[in-house]
């Protein structure tokens, strides 16, 4: 128990090849120069144990040559296991929700570089995002009016992948982020010297993504000496609902998105409870995998595919199982949906008498598709209704849901979870459909609300993170 109370720790260990580099007291060390790990000198080390005789020196003559094809054939076979696993992980959620220690998360404020915009009036903020397959930048003022955008949409290169591809991914950001953000300056009629601060995703997403955007925000906030921030890519999704709304804290958050599916509830900027989450996979993640299930084209998006197929199709052609229906928690579950979904998708092909391979007819992919919206639907509405049965009790008392992410763009599921709103007499806030995805408004955005609770980072200091949970920590 000690050990689960732990937050998620990474360390790196970088050794320069720059021996010139490295100071005499710290060169001393290394093999080359210091007698202490020179092999004859471990050799009398070793034989100085009684108990145990030195290990025979190795040459050329007690070297079998079958013991060196057997290792290379190991090797290449690890080789081919490691690229085929980087295959299977292709378009996988980029973080567990409940496979996280810590359910809360609070900022740690840092002095900025420079001092922070005088808040009494209005100030602006370049955002940059680009913890996925799209570059982000945009400019936007403290009054939530959107002064400039541009994102840099990578449709075309992971298409024929079936998923995001990081390596690819990051190339193309690397190759786009400078023209995205004179792109979004030259719109907002500015120069980067003319921004009052910066800020820059910097978790939880693709690491080698996050890293290009949040270098090029470190470079021109030390050039041009401006404020930094560095902002949690799932607090900038549940903030864009306060982007132009009157929404006030506190109030009930439900994130979905392709890699992670959360309720949380939102006290106060960066004063988060996760109350509820996915155990296994996320809805946007379910949503691409059908989409490749049904051999539909994902250069769009799984999700955007689905919905729209799923428009002609009828629900109650194929029966799938609501998943965790008898469970009185808020967490989530898709992968038990997605195997009945392939099983389905398999036994259709087997009545009308497709070969492997074979490509269903365009109805009844329709029916398929809807009848996985319709129970993910079901699943999302199930989850809520408790946890708005729980909140009843809290105090101060919710009425407000925000739901964001790139799923709260499906017109169904927003339609559906107003719904219950409105049952529940509860307040519904989403953002528009085209600022639910990821971009650089939200990234800018944050960086205002984090800016007026007076919080900054360094960007020195700053580093990125592949995860990064929502904890107190």
């Amino acid at each position: 128990m000690f050990f689960r109370s732990l937050p998620s720790l990474s360390f790196r260990f970088v050794v320069s090849p720059c021996a010139s580099l490295i100071s005499p007291p710290v060169r001393s060390l290394l093999p080359s120069s210091n007698p202490k790990f020179r092999s004859d000198s471990l050799l009398r080390l070793y034989s100085s144990s009684a108990d145990t005789p030195p290990p025979a020196p190795v040459s050329s003559d007690n070297i079998n040559n079958d013991d060196d094809e057997s290792r290379r054939t190991q090797n290449k076979n690890a080789n081919k296991n490691s690229k085929q696993n980087r295959r299977d992980n292709i378009g996988k959620a980029k973080a567990v929700d409940r496979g996280q220690y810590q359910n809360r998360y609070v900022h740690r404020p840092n002095n900025p570089l420079s001092g922070l915009p005088d808040t009494s009036k209005p100030f602006t903020v370049l955002g940059i995002e680009t913890s996925c397959d799209d570059t982000g930048v945009a400019v936007v003022e403290s009054t939530g009016k959107i002064l400039g955008e541009s994102i840099a949409s990578q449709a075309g290169i992971h298409e024929n992948f079936g998923g995001i591809v990081p390596g690819l991914a990051k190339e193309a950001h690397a190759a786009n982020i400078q023209a995205t953000i004179a792109d979004a300056l030259d719109k907002a009629g500015m120069d980067v010297r003319d921004v009052d601060a910066i800020a820059v995703t910097v978790g939880p997403g693709l690491e080698i993504c996050l890293r290009v955007g949040c270098e090029a925000a470190k470079t021109l906030a030390i050039a041009h000496s401006k404020p930094f921030v560095g902002v949690h890519h799932l607090e900038a999704h549940i903030l864009m609902s306060r982007l132009n709304s009157s929404l006030e804290f506190p109030f009930l958050s439900l994130l979905v998105s392709g890699g992670h599916c959360q309720l949380l509830r939102c006290d106060g900027i960066g004063s988060y409870e996760v109350i509820g989450g996915t155990l296994d996979d996320s809805l946007g993640e379910a949503y691409d995998k059908v989409a490749r299930m049904l051999n539909l084209p994902v250069g769009g998006g799984g999700g955007p595919a689905v919905e729209a197929l799923a428009k002609n199709g009828d629900p109650s052609v194929v029966k799938l199982p609501i998943p965790m229906q008898h469970r009185k928690d808020c967490d989530f579950s898709f992968a038990g949906l997605k195997n009945a979904f392939r099983m389905a998708v398999n036994k259709m092909k087997e009545i009308r008498g497709l070969e492997e391979g074979g490509d269903l007819a365009e109805q009844d992919k329709a029916d398929l598709a809807a009848s996985f919206q319709n129970v993910a639907i079901k699943h999302l509405e199930q989850r809520l209704k408790l946890a708005i049965s729980n909140t009843k009790r809290d105090t101060p008392a919710i009425d407000k849901l925000v739901v964001v992410g790139g799923v709260a763009a499906n017109k169904a599921i927003r339609e559906s979870l107003s719904n219950i709103c409105e049952a529940n007499e509860w307040n519904f806030f989403v953002p528009e459909a085209r600022l639910c995805t990821d971009n650089g408004v939200m990234a800018a955005w944050a960086g205002i609300e984090k800016i007026n609770c007076n919080i900054s980072d360094v960007p020195t200091t700053q580093e990125v993170f592949a995860r990064y949970p929502f904890s107190n920590n």
